[in-house]
């Protein structure tokens, strides 16, 4: 994880560099900010746009009150959009926590249009009527085909002081190549940084290029005293492009700069350069062409050469050694006797190509010998070493690419949406990819397909359409076609069987003749729907019969046999889905918080449910409720809260009411009555006789008036006697208090025909 002291580091250094363009108040200044969906990667666990976040929130803090600053962003509002280009912050004097505020809401999403942003902050500047600076911030190359090389040269050449300073943020060395051009193009800075230490680096030497003189006020001019000696020392001579070691006696201003010119140039030129700062010693990068040149001291103040020392850049020697033939779109090993600068390369290019071009190509480093990829198209190239500085060639040999040789085979046909196998002679890159298109299909098409690897056999999937298609073997380099072989691709045969009729909700068996994939799947949708519409369904895998729950809703569907490779229904075959019919029934009078004991005609599905809900409820309720599981009967518990219930069967297809039933539940101790019309007091003493009532006549069966504990079971009883001709009964109540129940029993048919609730206190 990246440590918290490392980003620290770079806020300082980046308030700097906003101290730095305070010096230059009359210069207005825009940073170009990267709002790619790239801004998201990671460097050392922290994603670039949080160290992004971070870097410009300090460089705004420091921001000196007269200096004035705009922001402009790409690629954050909408993705693969060219012209996702906007002025967040026009040019001005600097409201920091509206800036930085803007700046965290930036959230990375789109494409890199690089050449079109640059343009964008030129303008917003009037770059061609004052002078203008825009600091560009990159993580990517140029995405939208445009060449931000050519629009920097156009920049310099048509503005008044245009100048671009670039820092390439975390990019590998071809993106690097391609960014710094702009910064070479308008006198700007390009510095490369990939981690969050050479990022800290890059900030600062970009403060060093930007600080810029003051206006001096209108004043008379000072006697200028003697300048102080400074003696300079550097080699004789060094090589073009390379790092050489200076040093001088002492600094006096930190400002100051040590810089390399041709010799002879005027008062004031400025070549690659360093800051004297606090040091006395250093390094440059030394020109690309070869020739006579001046290190110079030069006060930032006076811009007078305070001492200079002549260096010979002399032509740099690097010996180059390759394969005199390679293969389209291969691998190959190249070597070179030594590095000039870590930021050289070694790139192909087509054999004559315009000095600077880059192709193909890997960075020096501090290596001798590295890989590169061949191109896809046969014919004579050149390997180069090219310098930084100056892209210069300083080194070539020929290397002849032929055309590869490949072979494939592959079945002559196969079914639509079938899995066949594919083999092939060779693999010439592991990236190369073995595809299937429609015959006659442009270059570079792609359609199902697998990578080369290592291997030299695979299997690919047929399209879903009938028709004569290709195998082909593409490079990856160049997307050419090395190698291709005729498939026919027919029309699969399927059969599928289900029963004419199923009912809602049900789980029905269904067969098929062959699985062509075992990706396919078989499905029930409604009689018509459109080709790839998917409802229960299940995978072919390498069965021949499954099931299928039928849908909630009556009608006419279809069994369909569908491809998954382009959703073709191969075969289908017509159900009715009826509805089913089911009776459910319970107690109809039940207390709160009791036990309900329900019934039901059949169980459609397992998984279908039997619940307790409000009356009136929404089509779907569910309140306390039991699967069916194949059962007819099962026990609830009825709310705590009185009122009118319904007893529901709900299909879990669709969740559709099949059937339900009134429920009344009442209160915990409210007494229940089915025809005995028993009355009974509602408290006693302990021990007391009490005396209840009935309006039922005796019909001369095995009825009795039973007391009981109000936990007690239906038929069990503290006391109990036989119901006479009489209508009442005298019943002594317990010595301890609590709650107990009188029930009117019939006992004979083995019903309870009323119950009372008593309260002994």
């Amino acid at each position: 994880m990246r440590s918290r002291t490392s980003i620290i580091h770079t806020a300082t250094l980046v308030g700097g560099l906003g101290c730095a363009l305070a010096a230059q108040a009359q210069e207005n200044v825009v940073i170009v900010y990267d709002g790619s969906g790239s801004m998201w990667g990671q460097i050392d666990g922290t994603s670039k746009v949080e160290i992004a976040r971070e870097v410009l929130a300090d460089l705004v803090t420091g921001w000196d009150d007269g200096a004035h600053l705009g922001l402009v962003a790409y690629g954050h509002r909408t993705e693969g959009d060219c012209t996702d280009i906007e002025t967040m912050i026009a040019p001005g004097p600097v409201d920091r926590d509206s800036f930085i505020a803007t700046v965290n809401a930036i959230n990375p999403v789109g494409k890199t249009p690089i050449t079109a942003s640059v343009r964008h902050a030129a303008d917003l500047l009037s770059y061609r009527d004052a002078p203008a600076t825009v600091v560009l911030i990159s993580d990517g190359v140029e995405t939208c085909n445009a060449d931000p090389c050519a629009l920097a040269a156009q920049l310099e050449q048509d503005g008044v002081a245009f100048t671009a300073h670039v820092v390439g943020f975390d990019l590998d060395d071809a993106a690097n190549a391609s960014l710094a051009c702009i910064a070479d193009n308008t006198g700007g800075m390009f510095v490369p940084a990939s981690n969050a230490a050479e990022l800290t680096d890059a900030l600062a030497q970009v403060q060093e290029a930007m600080v810029q003189p003051p206006e001096p006020e209108p004043e008379p001019e000072p006697e200028t005293p003697a300048a102080p000696p400074v003696t300079l020392t550097a080699p004789a001579q060094v090589v073009n492009g390379a790092v050489f070691d200076i040093a001088w006696s002492e600094t006096l201003d930190a400002l100051d700069f040590l810089t390399i010119v041709p010799m002879g140039a005027d008062r004031g030129t400025v070549g690659n350069h360093i800051r004297a700062r606090e040091a006395t010693e250093g390094q440059l990068t030394a020109p690309g062409t070869p020739g006579l040149y001046e290190l110079r001291y030069v006060p930032e103040d006076s811009r007078e050469t305070l001492a200079s020392v002549q260096i010979e850049v002399i032509q740099a020697e690097v010996a180059l050694t390759a394969p005199a033939q390679v293969t389209t779109g291969a691998t190959f090993d190249i070597a070179w006797s030594n590095t000039i600068n870590p930021l050289d390369f070694l790139t192909v290019v087509p054999m004559g190509s315009d000095a600077g071009t880059v192709g193909n190509h890997i960075r020096a480093r501090d290596a001798s010998e590295g890989q590169l990829t061949a191109p896809g198209t046969p014919g004579l190239y050149e390997l180069r070493y090219v310098l930084e500085e100056g892209r210069r060639t300083v080194a070539s040999v020929q290397i002849e690419v032929s055309e590869t040789e490949v072979t494939l085979t592959a079945p002559a046909q196969v079914t639509t949406g079938a899995t066949f196998d594919i083999g092939w002679s060779n693999t010439i890159n592991p990236l190369d990819f073995l595809t299937i298109v429609p015959m006659g299909s442009d270059a570079g098409t792609v359609g199902n397909h697998i990578r080369a690897r290592d291997a030299s056999d695979g299997q690919l999937t047929a399209p879903g359409t009938p028709g004569l298609y290709e195998l082909r073997y593409v490079l990856e380099e160049g997307r050419n076609t090395q190698a291709s072989v005729q498939i026919e691709v027919v029309a699969a045969e399927v059969t599928v069987t289900a029963p004419a009729q199923v009912t809602t909700g049900a789980v029905f068996d269904i067969g098929w003749s062959d699985t062509i994939n075992p990706l396919d799947f078989l499905t029930i949708v409604p009689m018509g729907a459109d080709a790839g519409t998917v409802g229960n369904h299940i995978r072919a895998r390498e069965a021949s019969e499954g099931r299928l729950t039928a849908p909630g809703a009556p009608g006419f569907y279809e069994l369909r046999y569908v491809q998954e490779e382009g959703r073709n229904t191969l075969a289908s075959a017509r159900i009715e889905v009826v509805e089913a019919e089911i009776g459910i029934s319970g107690p109809g009078t039940v207390r709160a918080a009791t036990a309900v004991d329900v019934t039901w005609s059949s169980s459609v599905n397992d998984v279908d449910f039997v619940t307790i809900v409000p009356m009136g409820a929404d089509e779907g309720a569910v309140g306390a409720h039991i699967r069916t599981r194949g059962n007819t009967e099962g026990r609830l518990t009825a709310p705590e809260d009185a009122g009118m219930y319904e007893l529901r069967y709900v299909l879990e297809e669709g969740r559709r009411t099949l059937a339900s039933a009134p429920l009344e539940v009442v209160g915990a101790d409210a007494p229940l009555d089915s025809g005995a019309g028993l009355s009974v007091p509602e408290t006693a003493a302990p021990g007391e006789v009490v005396t209840v009532s009935w309006t039922l006549e005796n019909d001369g069966s095995d009825r009795r008036v039973a007391l009981a504990r109000k936990d007690q079971p239906d038929f069990s009883w503290i006391s109990v006697q036989p119901v006479g001709e009489g209508a009442s009964a005298q019943i002594t109540v317990p010595d301890e208090a609590g709650v107990y129940e009188v029930r009117f029993l019939d006992i004979s048919g083995g019903a309870l025909l009323g119950r009372a609730v008593i309260n002994v206190q």
